[in-house]
């Protein structure tokens, strides 16, 4: 099976703004885990667009997850923002919005 994921990055001022665009499953889980470190470590503070989130599975939220927690133990910022329907539907799933501290917005598209 092959499974389609992008992510795109800006830097500015210390702030890495990424947007990952497509599939956030288990089957990309290498690629995500690599590119989520990898600008955590060379930026202050992340902002991740979950906003082109087409699919969402457990293995893609374990590493939202553990990326906010690697953030937080380096004193980074991680924040997610745009998040798709099918990012909301996981987090909500797992009843984890308060976990994530981040604001939960739903376009009006919806």
């Amino acid at each position: 099976m092959e499974a389609t994921l992008r992510i795109g990055a800006r830097h500015d001022n210390g702030l890495c703004k990424l947007r990952i665009e497509g599939e956030l499953t288990i089957y990309n889980a290498l690629q995500i885990r690599d590119g989520l470190l990898e600008h955590l470590a060379s930026s202050q503070d992340v902002e991740v667009d979950l906003g082109g989130v087409s699919e969402m599975d457990t293995a893609g939220f374990q590493l939202l997850l553990a990326a906010k927690r690697e953030g937080a133990r380096l004193g980074k910022t991680v924040r997610y923002v745009s998040h798709s329907p099918a990012a909301l539907e996981v987090i909500d799933l797992y009843n984890m919005a308060a976990q994530f501290g981040d604001p939960l917005l739903i376009s009006a598209r919806q």
